[in-house]
């Protein structure tokens, strides 16, 4: 006598290790995971780091509500100098009541050094499912077994810089930092599949009892693919009155204010602004290195006055800025520059913050590569403060952390985490959960806290609206965005839906990382106010 497994388990497990869900998990692997190391990508941290399995608990959204709890275990990550393999053991430890939604946040593998982001590779030939375990080749369905932990491989790019510790974030269950690379000539051979010895491929109806462990076929990706479409960057961008940063990958762009430089309708900087561009000088040359390199200069307007007439004082106030550099970089360093108008506004206009909106249109750029070795180990200190670089070394995995404090709006907690630094980006793990006696949607409206002026890319989202201040310092720090190439982005936000009663689910919001002597910053959570938070 068979029983057939319910749909909604057979779509869960698939969903957990796409981009819509769950994360992978690793099978045993003990032989290949590598004793405690000292020293990580940086170098510069020497204590024991933990060694693999590590464990986190999450909810799987399922509809109505009726969430359940699940177990990810990472087991192993191996590196064969082309690809990732991530192997992950995954447990429901309940039984699932309906449908499972697939809006878990998405997997994602970070290098929090080079802020470089791996998705899951996918076979074209397969209806583009991911490499790596299935049931049957190219359906996105497999079985799910209640109380009975499934080992899964998902493949992705191997990282384009020597990383060593990698972070996973999504599916539910927040943050795990501080997972070891294997490096090896060959993947470890998966296990013989027997599922299909226990469960039929066209029916998904089970044997009564199955085995302790049930191992599926795995499907690897060929050599040399082309996984440019999966390396995805993370861009981050640091703001105060003088002067805004945007990072992403290896390019750079600061924003110097041009009200802060330049008396109305003139193109001569005032005696404040030249020490202005002085100090971006002294953060240029330690950024890009003293071998110089090529700085592009963009001067903006805002749309008031004829176009032509923005045109002109837009490209004079650029070349105003390069003289002063020029004079303080030297023969190294060579400039272009631009003048465009009103045509590239980063706020919108006209809205009831039109002042501050036109101010932050006001500005003038300078665009550079940064070299791909450069760690951000010693800043200056003397430049220009949104510009300084902090890349500390990658998290260790911990257990699972306590909140901080809850703060309370419209019937949601919002349990706050602490914070944690993990290379070059701050992880603000937060917790929501409802306290009424009925599912409901989380009111995250964020406009009230908002930062008249703010460019809307980094305050849209349902996190987006969250930002991290440094009173000592000034310096606020937005959500990061991911770049996904053809000029797509993502918040690096977890979006949050129905909140089942009583239950706590797991989101993040990433930011940019502040010096490293800072311990605790302040955190605008929208909706929610705001509150300071240690740093892990």
């Amino acid at each position: 006598m068979t029983t057939r497994a319910p749909a909604a388990a057979a779509l869960a497990l698939s969903l957990l290790l796409t981009s819509c869900g769950l994360v992978e998990n690793l099978t045993g692997g003990n032989d290949a995971t590598p004793t405690a190391e000292p020293s990580p990508q940086t170098g510069a941290d020497q204590r024991e780091r933990p060694r693999l399995p590590f464990v986190r608990q999450g909810r799987m959204s399922i509809e109505g509500g009726n969430d359940v709890t699940f177990e990810l275990t990472i087991t192993n990550l191996e590196h064969n100098g082309e690809y990732l393999m991530l192997e992950v053991t995954h447990d429901y430890l309940e039984d699932l009541p309906g449908t499972v939604t697939g809006r878990n946040p998405p997997v994602r593998m970070v290098d929090p050094v080079s802020g470089e982001v791996l998705r899951f590779l996918r076979d074209s030939a397969n209806n583009g499912e991911p490499y790596g375990t299935h049931f049957v080749p190219g359906d996105p369905h497999m079985p799910t077994h209640e109380g009975l932990p499934t080992t899964l491989r998902r493949y992705l790019p191997a990282p384009t810089q020597d990383a060593r510790y990698l972070t996973l974030t999504g599916a539910g269950v927040g943050l795990i930092p501080g997972i070891p690379i294997t490096r090896v000539d060959e993947f470890t051979p998966a296990p013989e599949p027997n599922a299909h010895d226990y469960i039929d491929p066209e029916t998904f109806a089970q044997e009564p009892e199955l085995p302790d462990q049930i191992w599926y076929p795995d499907n690897p990706p060929p050599p040399d693919l082309d996984t440019s479409g999966d390396r995805h960057t993370m861009e981050s961008f640091v703001d105060n009155p003088t002067a805004s940063t945007t990072r992403s990958g290896d390019q750079e762009v600061i924003a110097l204010h041009a009200d802060e430089m330049f008396a109305f309708d003139a193109s001569t900087p005032t005696a404040e602004a030249a020490e202005t561009i002085r100090a971006c000088a002294r953060t240029l040359r330690a950024n890009i290195g003293p071998q110089g390199g090529e700085i592009t200069i963009v001067g903006h307007t805002d749309d008031r006055g004829p176009s032509a007439y923005n045109q002109t004082l837009s490209r004079e106030r650029a070349e105003a800025a390069r003289a002063l550099l020029e004079e303080e970089l030297g023969a190294e360093f060579t400039f272009t520059t631009e003048g465009r108008g009103s045509a590239e506004p980063l706020a919108a206009e006209g809205g009831p913050d039109d002042e501050q909106a036109r101010a932050r249109n006001r500005r003038v750029e300078f665009t550079y590569q940064v070299p791909l070795d450069a760690d951000g180990a010693a800043p200056t200190q003397d430049g220009l403060a949104s510009a300084r670089r902090h890349v500390a070394d990658p998290a260790h995995f911990f257990d699972d952390p306590e909140p901080v404090t809850t703060l309370i709006h419209n019937d949601v907690d919002l349990h706050v985490y602490p914070m944690v630094r993990d290379g070059a980006y701050l992880f603000q793990m937060v917790g929501f959960q409802n306290s009424t006696l009925s599912p409901l949607e989380a009111d995250l409206d964020v406009d009230e806290s908002v930062i008249p002026g703010s460019p809307a890319q980094y305050t849209e989202g349902t996190l987006g609206g969250f930002r991290v201040h440094n009173p000592d310092t000034g310096l606020v720090r937005y959500v990061i965005r991911i770049r996904t190439g053809d000029g797509a982005y993502e918040d690096f936000a977890d979006r949050i839906n129905e909140l089942a009663t009583g239950e706590q689910y797991l989101a993040l919001a990433v930011f940019p990382a502040p010096a490293p002597d800072v311990t605790e910053m302040t955190l605008h959570a929208g909706a929610f106010g705001e509150v300071d938070v240690p740093i892990r």
